[in-house]
């Protein structure tokens, strides 16, 4: 499932900072434009711009839905932080991965976090049961 999930993040990572590059060009020209009290502007740019935002933001919902159907929550996007629900010793914790690790290793209860990743060793396994939807 990893090598499903990576490519996935890393285009959410991608359109995500796409979407936020043209959000900030708008912003920009809106105030510029307030700024210089209505100033005349190519307005065939501007739809464009706000074409791409408005297309990013409707691709990186996707690409967020297309990570969460493997049952993955995305934690932080900016680094490609998510994680995969699972049972340890009846509760559940997050088995934890981040973009750019070579496989799944660490783990940490709900409430605690990236801060909390403690390293998948025998005495996990002995006790994983498998996800938390089973």
């Amino acid at each position: 499932m990893l090598a499903e999930v990576e490519p996935a993040i890393g285009e959410a990572i991608r359109l995500k900072a796409e979407f936020q590059r043209a959000e900030l060009e708008l912003q920009q020209i809106r105030h510029h434009i307030t700024m210089s009290g209505g100033v005349q502007m190519d307005r065939s740019s501007f739809v464009e711009m706000k074409r791409r935002r408005d297309t990013g933001i409707t691709e990186l919902k996707a690409a967020i839905e297309h990570i969460h159907s493997f049952g993955c929550l995305i934690k932080d996007l900016d680094i490609g932080l998510i994680d995969f629900p699972t049972l340890l010793r009846g509760r559940e914790v997050y088995l934890c991965w981040k973009l750019g690790e070579t496989g799944i290793q660490f783990w940490h209860g709900v409430d605690e976090g990236f801060g909390g990743r403690k390293t998948i060793d025998h005495e996990f396994l002995a006790n994983h049961r498998g996800d938390a939807a089973n």
